[in-house]
């Protein structure tokens, strides 16, 4: 099984042809932490590239959790991974399984979801859920790749990511993925009761853009 096969089986749920290579994924787990109580969820885990990164980062302690929307992956990923939590369900019951699990937030959400391939609707329901289902103090990372980066979607996506947290930076290119990619890294979830979004937009727009190099987001190994 491959994330292409599974691409050309059911396209409108599959958001990539190819695994995240090896320097995307360490750029895009760089916020997760070992901690006997640290919880971490996977979004859109796939063929498990990050989900292999992040248990090993963790090694045996906290919890991982990886919510995956194909039945036929979720099985393949459950397998391999026995001592993660693999859900097969879509990633807008972000808050149903965490509850399930007596969870109350997760401290990281990584996300390998196609946000750029989702309608406005979609994106904003889903973010939704991230911030709720975060800790105050969390991180949200999430991925795009560089040739649709600038349509209209991500360009929605990103004013959308920057009504709901405090903090957006945008990790280095990584031209040897494929396709190229760089990482969106989110920080402390902005409650509800904060003004609107149009309100926390207009804020952020005052502020100069941060740009971080995602070397220097990563923690020591």
């Amino acid at each position: 099984m491959s994330i292409l096969s599974e691409f050309i089986r059911a396209p409108m749920t599959i958001g990539a042809v190819a695994a995240s290579g090896r320097e995307l994924t360490r750029a895009a787990i760089a916020p997760v932490h070992a901690g006997t109580d640290v919880v971490i969820v996977e979004l859109g885990p796939g063929t498990g590239a990050m989900t292999t990164a992040i248990e090993q980062r963790l090694a045996g302690r906290g919890r991982q959790l990886a919510i995956e929307v194909n039945a036929r992956l979720a099985r393949a990923l459950s397998t391999r991974h026995p001592a993660v939590a693999v859900v097969q369900a879509d990633a807008a019951e972000l808050g149903t399984v965490l509850t399930d699990r007596g969870i109350a937030h997760a401290d990281v959400v990584v996300s390998g979801l196609p946000w750029a391939a989702f309608g406005p609707q979609q994106q904003e329901h889903l973010l939704d859920t991230v911030v709720t289902g975060l800790s105050s103090d969390g991180v949200f990372t999430t991925f795009a790749y560089v040739h649709s980066r600038w349509t209209p979607a991500a360009r929605r996506f990103r004013r959308a990511l920057e009504a709901r947290f405090d903090e957006v930076l945008i990790g280095r290119t990584v031209w040897r993925n494929l396709p190229p990619a760089l990482v969106y890294y989110a920080r402390r979830p902005v409650r509800a009761g904060r003004g609107t979004v149009g309100d926390q937009l207009m804020t952020r727009s005052a502020r100069p853009r941060l740009r971080m190099s995602s070397s220097r987001l990563c923690p020591s190994t």
